[in-house]
């Protein structure tokens, strides 16, 4: 696919990067004090009531009953995939959770584009693969402590994420701000049993709940975003562009918080510079 259309896929999967790290960063900043689930439940709630306002109020057209199914599976693996991957981040296994899920995230649906969709050429292909070397290094934590049982949970993790973007390719071109509401329904739903499931005291600060609203509203128009990349362009090119939200989360990190930037993170952000052009231009 060449020419303008590939290039607005490119626009829409940029965006959804960027809301997609800042909302990242905002809930994890929230999750420092508040309980993480509370804080994921209510960000999943200010997401669902932004996307249906949206649709509601542009008088977007309802989906088909298969578009409507498929966004509730895509959020129902996104929902799990979320709460097995805080589960695992809780065993101490962060040093192969995070960027081995974020690998497989990106490059399970990418494998399935490239055979649904045919290969689309070398250069795209080489930013495939220097994309996914950035989305690694920009995941990996500073100081590696993974221990081996988290090994099946972070692929776990990371097959839940790849089922939301393969799910969420099947809605096709049904209403995008629907299926991105009833993707966020789906996971709504399922975080919110967690929540009454989990036992004990839960803290939720009105600054991080406050915080937690806004960064639902990022998540939730990613999400919007990325199925419209996912409509006006390749499957593939759309996964691995938004997949590099990382870089967002890691610059905000040290723009905001001060956070020392490591060698490896500007190794992963400069490589995901350099695929940016190679995937918008096939």
């Amino acid at each position: 696919m060449t020419g303008s259309p590939q290039l607005l896929s490119t626009g829409f999967a940029l965006a959804s990067a960027a809301c997609w790290g800042a909302s990242d960063f905002s809930g994890g900043y929230a999750s420092k004090r508040s309980d993480a689930f509370l804080v994921t439940m209510l960000a999943h709630a200010s997401g669902f009531l932004l996307m249906t306002a949206l649709a509601v109020v542009a008088g977007a057209p309802f989906p088909n009953r298969s578009g409507e199914l498929w966004a509730l599976a895509a959020g129902a693996l996104g929902g799990t995939a979320l709460a097995v991957f805080y589960r695992t981040l809780a065993t101490g296994s962060m040093g192969i959770t995070a960027p081995l899920a974020a690998v497989l995230a990106a490059g399970i649906p990418t494998a399935f584009a490239i055979i649904t969709e045919g290969i689309p050429g070398t250069l795209p292909i080489t930013g495939f693969v220097l994309a996914v070397a950035g989305i690694w290094l920009m995941s990996r934590p500073d100081a590696v402590v993974g221990r081996p049982e988290g090994l099946f949970w972070a692929v776990l993790a990371g097959f839940g994420f790849a089922g939301f973007f393969i799910c969420i390719n099947q809605t096709a071109d049904n209403s995008a701000v629907w299926s991105a509401a009833h993707s966020r329904l789906a996971s709504l739903t399922l975080v919110g049993a967690i929540v009454l499931a989990q036992r004990g005291p839960k803290t939720l600060h009105f600054t991080d709940a406050t915080v937690a609203i806004f960064a639902g509203c990022l998540d939730s128009t990613g999400t919007l975003l990325f199925i419209r990349a996912d409509q006006t362009g390749r499957l593939d090119a759309a996964v691995v562009l938004s997949s590099l939200y990382p870089a967002i989360t890691v610059l905000l990190a040290r723009l905001i918080l001060k956070e020392h930037f490591t060698r490896w993170k500007a190794l992963g952000i400069l490589a995901a510079l350099a695929a940016v052009p190679m995937i918008a231009l096939q």
